[in-house]
């Protein structure tokens, strides 16, 4: 039996003078508003309600009960305003982890209207490649991109995903000649992101099918902004997500590999560690996030 429920139940009946209006107010049927109340009577070892077919009233025990019930209720419900509002107020102070690729590509870039929009709202950005125990490291908020993410006792939104190609600069690809099927990779100059899940292993789908290659990377960094100015500086051919080619291609400073070929795209993740919802700053945060991945 659920306590708190039958209390309020008891109260709406004593209130609405009736079983019949309670239940009309609670959405439930009067059999199973009378069935709860006498389980409660037998769990106090006392009669609470005398009713006859006419009538209801209070027993001295009833109404001892129902004006500590009121006083347990308002004291209940008190404390839940005080913790919804709370958890709309856009103040107190977010902590938000991404990788340094995505913080400064992504998130940077939005950050001042977000900031202006939440003038009393603190705000942290740690930006490590690794990933980290956003527990332990009291963050708020997590954004991770990722193939898939493992089962863990943290809550887990998709909140977008990231094509991923594969790129060199004008200059590498004149000096070396531009890759025509996959197998060319091969002898070709790799570089390869440290962290990434195709590091060695490439798996390349096209309109034909998918291409696996297995690939010994020359250079290997665990920063994908490395990554990028290393392609550009005509050093070799490598992936990249779409968040961070998006400018060096749109520039020329680096042109797509095998254009009809990409890899399996990761998805973009926000971690939180409560499963009861996002606050209000959370929300907000992932809100101006998702707006800023579409544009």
């Amino acid at each position: 039996m659920d306590k708190l429920s039958v209390m309020q139940a008891f109260r709406r009946i004593v209130e609405r003078g009736s079983f019949a209006r309670a239940a009309e107010d609670l959405g439930v049927s009067p059999a199973l508003l009378s069935r709860e109340i006498k389980l409660l009577e037998e769990s106090l070892g006392t009669v609470l309600l005398t009713r006859t077919t006419r009538s209801m009233s209070l027993t001295d025990t009833g109404s001892l009960y129902y004006q500590d019930a009121i006083g347990i209720l308002d004291a209940v419900e008190k404390t839940e305003q005080t913790i919804r509002e709370g958890s709309k107020a856009m103040r107190g102070h977010l902590r938000v982890n991404a990788s340094s690729s995505f913080g400064q590509t992504v998130i940077a870039p939005m950050l001042p209207e977000f900031l202006e929009t939440y003038p009393d709202l603190r705000f942290t950005l740690s930006m490590d490649d690794k990933v980290i125990d956003m527990v332990e490291g009291g963050f708020d908020l997590s954004i991770r991109i990722r193939a898939a993410m493992p089962d863990s006792a943290l809550v887990v939104r998709r909140i977008g995903v990231m094509r991923q190609r594969i790129f060199a600069s004008p200059d590498y690809l004149e000096r070396c000649g531009a890759p025509t099927q996959p197998a060319d990779l091969k002898n070709h100059a790799i570089i390869g992101f440290l962290l990434a899940d195709h590091l060695t292993s490439w798996k390349l789908s096209a309109a034909e099918g998918v291409t696996t290659l297995e690939l010994d990377p020359r250079v290997r960094v665990g920063n994908s902004l490395v990554l990028r100015d290393l392609l550009i500086a005509g050093q070799g051919i490598g992936t990249l997500p779409e968040f961070v080619s998006d400018a060096p291609e749109a520039s020329g400073a680096l042109v797509r590999v095998l254009p009809d070929h990409e890899l399996p795209a990761p998805e973009v993740f926000a971690v939180t560690a409560s499963r009861l919802g996002m606050d209000a700053k959370v929300t907000a945060f992932l809100d101006h996030l998702r707006l800023a991945l579409r544009s």
